[in-house]
């Protein structure tokens, strides 16, 4: 449904992490009218969660109108599976297994709960309110803790034939390489360009140049915004944490580009704060690697959203994408 015809509807969007649980009440517009938060990990059962949630939500959905007003739930989570509405076998949520989280939402709640993953929202609410706005095939990859990827190709994401499709993230950018912490892989993207994967690189340079500004920090403290911040003061060892990661980057979507010949590649999370110092290598490393007929051809973006009320919007835009 186009979203003129939507005026005076609202959606609820929430961001499940790992840690905290994100939720607000959505218009057409795409304006944030409220929002609240929970923690996620303080519930060792789903269905404590979710009478939780329901505590905080219930006075939203009484306070900006009725059921009539409200389209629908939308939530992104890890291993979130649109086809079924369930979270399967996320490692960084305190329940496990296949849990059945739409069909339970919509029973505690009675509105129709639709469930994909967070960056997949991500990539919904680009579409639909930000930089991504009439772009019917265009990539979303997320930069934060990890790498998270949405795919979009004529006006619809990519979920493949089991909900899953899209973890561009853990595809192997050097065969052999660095290994994953959580996933055991060797060489994946999430382990080089993610804020995680900086803070290990930029470890390894600065023990090797002593004279490095990161020196000053302890190792506790090395991580994207540290890098930055020596960045930012000319530190050749910091810029040449984010030259490194944004060549991995940039390789990596050439490939990706490749695969599916978007319009644009948007970039998402706290990892593009680093601005130029990381787009800049990432847009050399992108097209060096590119097929002649692709290149100076895909637009290479920042996103649009605040990131504050992004996931929340992402996930809010499930709703209008369903109906």
């Amino acid at each position: 449904m186009p979203l003129s015809d939507l005026s005076g509807r609202v959606a609820l969007g929430i961001d499940i992490g790992g840690t905290n649980t994100k939720f607000g009440v959505v218009n057409h517009r795409g304006q944030v009218l409220e929002k609240g938060s929970i923690k996620t990990d303080e519930y060792e059962k789903v269905e404590d969660f979710i009478d939780a949630l329901y505590v905080e939500v219930n006075p939203l959905i009484a306070k900006y109108g009725t059921h009539k007003n409200f389209d629908g739930i939308g939530v992104g989570m890890p291993n979130g599976n649109y086809y079924k509405g369930t979270t399967e076998h996320a490692p960084n949520l305190p329940w496990k297994g296949v849990i059945p989280f739409g069909a339970m939402m919509k029973a505690k709640f009675g509105l129709r709960c639709i469930v994909t993953n967070d960056a997949n929202a991500a990539a919904l609410g680009e579409m639909l309110f930000g930089a991504a706005r009439g772009m019917k095939d265009f990539i979303m990859i997320t930069l934060g803790t990890g790498v998270g990827s949405g795919i979009v190709t004529n006006g619809s994401l990519v979920y493949g034939h089991d909900g899953f499709a899209g973890e561009l993230g853990h595809t192997i950018v050097k065969p052999g390489g660095r290994k994953h912490w959580s996933t055991g892989s060797e060489g994946s993207l999430e382990a080089y360009a993610s804020a995680s994967g900086i803070a290990i690189t930029a470890k390894k340079m600065r023990a090797e140049f002593p004279q490095s500004l990161l020196n000053q920090y302890p190792e506790s403290e090395i991580n994207s915004k540290t890098v930055y911040e020596c960045a930012s003061k000319g530190d050749p060892i910091s810029i040449e944490v984010f030259r490194y990661t944004g060549q991995k980057l940039g390789e990596a979507l050439a490939n990706f580009v490749m695969f599916s010949s978007p319009e644009a590649i948007l970039l998402f999370g706290g990892v593009i704060k680093a601005g130029d110092f990381i787009l800049k290598p990432t847009k050399l490393h992108m097209e060096r690697n590119l097929f002649p007929i692709f290149r100076d051809k895909v637009k290479l973006v920042f996103s649009e959203l605040d990131e504050a009320d992004a996931a929340i919007l992402g996930a809010s835009a499930l709703v209008w994408e369903k109906k």
